[in-house]
């Protein structure tokens, strides 16, 4: 058989281009695995029955967050709490069963941190019945409801402070009852549904859009003039009718510049907005992978990345039909000695061999001057006669004995078998 290396039989089933996309869909579909494990996003439901900003159904907000971003504003929707704690506008969009100790810990900590808009519920809403139209089923999205009926969340009696509000009483209206017109921001237009809400009146509130009737339907919280949180804190902006806001208001073209107006407004003209999801119940959690993808870890992971796609390179220049090589290892005496010198040298045991071959050199130099009983001592003596200018015996077995790097124990063998040859030559003589 030759030695030099031949093809194996058979070509390769896949060619070059196919291993190559192989290789980057399967490595990019890694990484989106990694990314959305990471962030949280596991394809779960999250778009329940609450109104938050990710909802396409009629109260909810997608179409608050999609004119935003139209509009040059930074929008980010938050699934974890450290999202509340952003410097730029946050919008908060609380459930009717929401804590209210839990609000009024996050607006208290937030009056120096950055200016908050709460967008408060109002709709009770079931899942639509009957059947769907043919022709609308490709329209139709899962988290679609059907509006039941109003109901004013009571935890916002129990807030602290200036955020209290107290929602007016109102009749429920009839079916021939035409939508409230609504005024304020130098706008007006009128409301999607006559069922609207409204708060009481308030010394520490301003009301920024009202109905035809006066009533508020917004407001900035504002505190007392001269107070330490009228002067220095962040006024809190509340939208009491959801409808100016949600996608069922913002259908109208004119609710929908009022909606722009209140979170310009609102946010001090900041662009960055902040939508929460985590007071719905859609919030994530941090992980390792939420972290790897975060400073100062995305230094570590972009790396490892890197060097992931060199892996692959070299794996890819790799692929192919395997080469048969010949033989690696020989027959005889010769391979056997290069294998035990190879497998010596490999387990680091060179020091080993000082011993033995001290023995073996020893006994050939008492063979080469007659010595019975052959010793260091005995061989010195001997050498004087014989070959007075060379260094002793017992100082070049001394050397080899004392090395411990192989090029000292390699040199002092050397040394020393060039003495052992130079004697049986003397002696040949």
């Amino acid at each position: 058989m030759s030695e030099a290396a031949t093809p194996a039989r058979g070509a390769s089933p896949f060619g070059t281009r196919a291993i190559l996309a192989i290789l980057v869909i399967g490595f990019a579909a890694f990484l989106a695995m990694l990314y959305f494990i990471g962030a949280g996003d596991t394809g779960a439901d999250s778009s329940n029955r609450n109104a938050h900003a990710s909802s396409n159904a009629i109260h909810g907000y997608s179409g608050l967050v999609k004119l935003l971003d139209a509009n040059g504003f930074n929008v980010e929707k938050s699934r974890l709490a450290s999202g509340l704690e952003t410097s730029g506008l946050l919008v908060i969009t609380p459930p009717t069963n929401a804590d209210a100790e839990e609000i009024d810990e996050l607006l208290s900590n937030r009056q120096y941190a950055g200016p908050t808009l709460v967008i408060l519920p109002k709709w009770l809403v079931g899942r639509p019945s009957g059947d769907i139209a043919e022709e609308d089923e490709d329209r139709v999205q899962d988290d679609w409801v059907k509006l039941m009926g109003t109901n004013a969340p009571k935890w916002t009696e129990d807030l602290s402070g200036p955020y209290t509000l107290l929602y007016g009483e109102i009749a429920p209206p009839s079916a021939e009852a035409a939508p409230k017109r609504w005024g304020g921001l130098g706008l007006s237009g009128e409301l999607p549904d006559a069922r609207s809400i409204f708060v009481e009146k308030d010394p520490d509130h301003e009301a920024i859009v009202v109905d035809s009737s006066g009533r508020t339907l917004a407001l900035n919280v504002i505190g007392q003039e001269g107070t330490y949180f009228y002067d220095e804190a962040h006024w809190v902006t509340f939208v009491v009718e959801p409808d100016l806001m949600n996608n069922y208001g913002l259908a109208d073209p004119q609710r929908a510049a009022l909606a722009l107006k209140i979170v310009r407004e609102a946010g001090y003209e900041d662009m960055d907005v902040t939508f929460d999801l985590t007071l719905v119940g859609i919030g994530g959690s941090t992980n390792l992978l939420t972290l790897a993808f975060q400073p100062p870890f995305l230094a570590a992971t972009l790396c490892l990345i890197l060097a992931m796609l060199i892996v692959g390179w070299r794996a890819f220049l790799r692929f192919g039909p395997v080469a048969a090589s010949g033989r690696e290892e020989s027959f005889g005496k010769s391979q056997l000695v290069k294998n035990g010198a190879g497998l010596i040298i490999r387990a680091r045991r060179l020091p080993l061999l000082a011993s033995p071959y001290i023995a073996l050199n020893t006994r050939k130099m008492g063979s080469a001057l007659g010595l019975a009983k052959p010793d260091a001592e005995a061989i010195d003596t001997a050498l004087r006669q014989r070959l007075p200018d060379e260094e002793p015996f017992s100082n070049r077995v001394t050397k080899l004995q004392n090395a411990t790097r192989a090029a000292e124990i390699l040199r002092a063998a050397r040394h020393l078998n060039e003495l052992v040859i130079k004697t049986m030559g003397k002696s040949d003589k």
